[in-house]
């Protein structure tokens, strides 16, 4: 699977390879696009490796990618994961500490101001999160 990249003033949007390589590289193409955006990189990169990762250990479906979006609204920057196993959606219990389902959506709701999940067209599901950016809900 090829990587293809998609980007504008206010959205990003990248392909990758359900591998452990395409989590790696979507987390420093996530980052690099929020730090040219003039943004910090930090609570974004570990949004995108955490749910990146989920979905290449419980989304991946052979021969199918994942798809990552950042897109800024406002003073939001929207993330979104979108990965082939809308059958492996991750409910809200999953996120709290000590949940069999492991660390990483439980660090996705530490850093993040919201997360959730949307059922895409069969078979594809996204898990989203949404960081305030400094000044949000602040008169400029």
């Amino acid at each position: 699977m090829n990587t293809h990249i998609a980007c504008s003033a206010t959205r990003f949007a990248v392909l990758l390879p359900a591998t452990p390589l395409g989590a790696r590289q979507a987390r420093r193409l996530a980052v690099g696009q929020v730090l040219a955006w003039g943004l910090d990189g930090e609570r974004a990169g570990l949004v995108v490796g955490e749910l990146a990762a989920n979905a290449v250990t419980h989304g991946r479906i052979p021969g199918r990618g994942f798809q990552v979006v950042l897109e800024l609204a406002g003073r939001v920057l929207r993330i979104e994961v979108a990965d082939a196993r809308r059958d492996r959606i991750p409910c809200p219990r999953d996120a709290e500490p000590g949940s069999e389902g492991g660390r990483g959506l439980a660090l996705v709701a530490a850093v993040a101001d919201r997360w959730g999940t949307e059922e895409g067209v069969a078979p594809r599901k996204t898990v989203w999160a949404e960081l305030d950016l400094p000044g949000a809900g602040r008169e400029p």
